[in-house]
């Protein structure tokens, strides 16, 4: 007699399956991991009469991937070493013994038929069966086939017993694109976590709680749409502006009308204020034009798992993890299909009619399925087939007293009206637009009368509300009385925070995760305090949030950008398409990561800066008399010329005194420069190193704002001074990751793209003159590519601009390429000369001023609108006039 063993991916799962295939008779025993059961019947098998079929089935994933246990010592592995340490497969939970009891049940089985969730992560677990049980019966894909997987979508009688009639074979590509995802976020999540951890914590625990400084490739660019937002509302400032608001009325005992101004708003008050005096020289306002529209709104796609999550964040208020753990619950019990879809276009050969049929005797909704079902479902609208599982259904009709738990029903609720409603009508409304003038000043006035209330009767939310115009009794030259006029001054308001829906939204968008992991992700920022979620799901980032991406961006903006996680989901789906070797794409990726880390481990003093400013206590930075007594004497103070202390963390000078603190530079090496005072404020000079070059600063300058070095001004050549404090002001460091050309202007630096540069203008500075490049306005993003233009030796560039959802990426040379060397808004630099007198102007009125100096108040750069300007200012002859390359110098 033949054994066949099925595996399905949850015991309830199992079950359901084992009584469908077995038309009820199947027998129930408790296996002996006292975790899952094993239901057993007789039937027959791919011709072969009375097999016995053992169903069970495992809880999740059998396996994960860890370090060798060597490597699990946090204090004495390098986390560098983590990018090629030997990984070891263990059991996901050992407890359950999965990997024992699926070698025992399956022992002199004939066939293994593979009944698990049919997407990537369902493929995987495929073969980590197999791997369980190909000890205890042969493994075969071909003749003779041994091996069979099953694929379905819904747990009904009809798929589930078409899906055992059309057996397939599981999908090794698939299994081996989430292999190569798990393996690669395992090294590049530990090693950055483990880094930025042991760094964090071993020197700001006492001020923060630092349990676990996370990283992850998917979470950490969650988390940088969130702080991104935070930035948005931070750095908005409200702007008054004003509008006209004016009602009138064409007899008393017809309705007043409010009327919108043509020009929405004005922030020019005496231009708001002269159309309001304008227009009370009128006494009448009159029609000038009339326009009707017909307008549709479109019913709903067919329902897929992101339209889910955002839809159940935005209006019932769960969670995405709550989501699916709800969705997963109504699969398991038969009420709804398979809930892990991208899929929003129903199949060709779906029962429509039959599926909506189902719900036509339920005491809530059954009214509108049953009129639905006499005038005829409406076509579907087509979405997108993704080729994975169909839309999400309902597969039953459940009533409200059938659910233990409100949550449950809410969701399944959801789910049915989003099914009736998008075989539903559009909305269908009438638009009506009538113009006013008074005087030279125009208004308008909106109507909407609603033709066909369509979806909108099982949405209720999404109905138009009437607003009666009365436009069909108004005609052009009527006369209306302006009852009121008033100038109204408002405030700009600042975006509000991501909420759930829209984080979701731009999750699926950018390719960060997929409909299965997004609710792990958002989740996973939520439980490590990188953001708090507010009462109505807003999603608001926390200090230790904001600090994390502030300093990834300041280090490697590519750390926090959703594009490196899309490429790499982009090649992870060419493993799974047989375009891709695994080991080609899991090397590739790490080695890009392995870079970053180095870069990022070699400037974690930048982000160590975000943290002292963002976390630590306001008063930390004013120590106690216990403290300074043991603290190194440095330099000497400018106000009371005694030796200030030095402190670290942060580093910074303290005067006992003058009770000042000077915040200073981190470096590893810093000394005071012995009897070098500044001319300013007669504060020493200290020297610090830093990128592998020696500085000299005035402490009270920097922390003020305004660093100069000792060279500016001991220097004899004015011009050099200007460019060295020019220098030092852009903080313009030579950086082979940022470098685009070499200089042709003083033929020394080299252009560079300015770090704190971005939308509305990019700019490339050089790294030793005073030019600037200014280009790419709106753009969203320039990346500079490895490969260099052919003609002018210049990096390659990549400049994304964004419409809406729709992107356009050019890639070319900024020179040679004429769609980008178009794009050069203009060139600047500084006048040299002006620049020298303001600066000695300035020296001798304030030589002892302790005030902010700012090398941008003394001179105003010159703006070129092309190179030949430039050259015709200063009389000079243009420089590689022969080359065909636009490069201005």
């Amino acid at each position: 007699m033949a054994t066949v063993f099925m595996v399905a991916e949850k015991p309830s799962l199992a079950e359901s399956l084992a009584k469908i295939l077995s038309n009820r008779t199947c027998k129930r025993r408790k296996a002996w991991n006292k975790v899952c059961t094993v239901h057993e019947y007789y039937g027959e098998f791919n011709g072969i009469p009375n097999c016995l079929f053992k169903f069970t089935s495992v809880c999740g994933h059998i396996f994960t991937v860890d370090f060798h246990k060597p490597y699990n010592a946090w204090t004495s592995v390098d986390p560098l070493d983590l990018f090629g340490a030997p990984i070891v497969r263990l059991e996901a939970n050992p407890e359950m013994k999965m990997s024992k009891f699926l070698a025992s049940e399956a022992k002199n089985a004939d066939f293994l038929v593979l009944w698990l969730d049919c997407d990537k992560e369902g493929e995987k677990i495929c073969f980590e069966v197999i791997d369980a049980v190909k000890n205890s019966m042969t493994i075969s894909f071909a003749n003779p086939q041994t091996v069979f997987r099953a694929r379905f979508s819904a747990i009904t009688e009809k798929d589930v017993k078409f899906a055992m009639n059309n057996l397939t074979i599981p999908n090794e590509l698939e299994a081996m694109s989430v292999d190569a995802r798990q393996v690669a976020d395992l090294r590049v999540g530990c090693a950055f976590t483990r880094f930025q951890t042991t760094f964090f914590q071993s020197k700001y625990s006492r001020f923060v709680d630092l349990k676990t400084v996370s990283f992850g490739p998917c979470q950490t660019p969650t988390l940088g749409f969130c702080v991104s937002r935070n930035d948005e509302i931070e750095r908005f400032s409200p702007e008054q502006y004003f509008v006209l608001d004016v009602s009138v009325q064409r007899t008393p005992i017809e309705p007043m009308l409010k009327l919108t101004w043509s020009h929405d708003r004005v922030y020019d008050q005496n231009l708001a204020e002269a159309c309001y005096q304008h227009i009370n020289s009128f006494e009448k306002a009159v029609v000038i034009d009339i326009s009707k529209e017909e307008k549709v709104k479109l019913r709903p796609l067919a329902l897929n798992t992101v339209e889910l999550l955002r839809v159940a964040s935005s209006r019932l208020g769960f969670g995405p993890l709550k989501t699916m753990h709800i969705a997963e619950r109504l699969y398991t019990n038969l009420l709804i299909s398979y809930p892990r879809t991208e899929t929003n276009q129903y199949p060709s050969n779906f029962d429509l009619v039959g599926t909506l049929s189902l719900q036509q005797f339920h005491n809530v909704w059954g009214k509108n399925v049953q009129e639905l079902l006499r005038q005829g479902i409406t076509v579907p609208r087509r979405g997108r087939d993704c080729g994975d599982h169909p839309p999400i259904t309902p597969m039953r009709c459940a009533h409200r007293n059938e659910f233990s738990d409100s949550d449950s029903w809410r969701l399944y609720e959801y789910i049915v009206l989003h099914f009736i409603a998008s075989l539903s009508g559009d909305i269908t409304y009438m638009k009506s637009i009538v113009r006013f003038a008074i005087g030279e000043e125009f208004f308008t006035k909106k109507g909407k009368i609603v033709i066909n209330p369509g979806f909108s009767k099982i949405f209720p939310w999404s109905a138009i509300t009437n607003d009666l115009l009365g436009s069909e009794r108004i005609s052009i030259g009527d006369e209306f009385y302006i009852v009121n006029s008033i100038i109204d001054s408002r405030l700009t308001q600042a975006p509000s925070y991501l909420s759930e829906s829209d984080l979701i939204s731009l999750m699926e968008n950018h390719g960060i995760g997929t409909d299965a992991s997004i609710p792990t992700h958002i989740n996973n920022i939520c439980i490590r305090n990188y953001v708090t979620v507010t009462s109505d799901r807003k999603l608001v980032p926390t200090k230790l949030g904001i600090v994390l991406i502030h300093g990834y961006r300041l280090i490697d903006e590519e750390l926090v950008l959703p594009t490196t996680r899309a490429n790499i989901e982009s090649k992870l789906n060419r493993i799974s398409q047989g375009l891709e070797t695994y080991e080609n794409v899991l090397n590739e990726t790490l080695k890009i990561f392995e870079r970053k880390y180095k870069y990022f481990t070699s400037r974690i003093s930048i982000m160590e800066r975000v943290f002292q400013k963002l976390l630590l206590p306001k008063d930390f930075s004013q120590p106690n008399r216990d403290v300074t007594s043991s603290a190194q004497s440095f330099s000497s103070c400018g106000q009371c010329g005694v030796a200030m202390k030095l402190l670290t963390l942060p580093l910074r000078l303290f005067c006992d005194i003058c009770n000042l603190t000077l915040n200073l530079p981190e470096s590893d090496l810093i000394k005071p420069y012995k009897g070098k005072f500044c001319q300013r404020d007669n504060f020493e000079y200290i020297v610090y190193s830093s990128e592998d070059h020696v500085n000299q600063i005035c402490p009270f300058c920097f922390h003020n704002s305004s660093p100069h070095s000792l060279k500016d001004h001991n220097s004899t050549s004015g011009q050099n001074s200007i460019v060295k404090e020019e220098h030092s002001r852009n903080e313009n460091i030579e950086n082979d990751l940022t470098k685009l050309a070499q200089c042709r202007e003083c033929s020394r630096g080299s252009l560079q793209l300015k770090p704190n540069s971005g939308p509305p203008i990019w700019e490339f500075t050089c790294t030793h003159c005073t030019l600037t490049v200014l280009c790419f306005e709106n753009a969203a993003n320039v990346k500079l590519d490895e490969d260099t233009c052919p003609m002018c030796e210049a990096k390659m560039l990549f400049v994304e601009f964004k419409k809406s959802l729709m992107s356009n990426i050019l890639k070319g040379c900024l020179f040679c390429t004429e769609e980008l060397s178009s794009l050069i808004k203009g060139f600047t630099k500084s006048d040299p000369i002006a620049h020298q007198n303001s600066q000695k102007s300035h020296s001798d009125q304030n030589q002892h001023s302790q005030k902010n100096f700012s090398t941008a108040s003394y001179y105003s750069p010159t703006m070129y609108k092309r190179p030949s300007d430039y050259y015709r200012h200063h009389n000079r002859p243009a420089p590689y006039a022969r080359r065909k390359c636009p490069y201005p110098f």
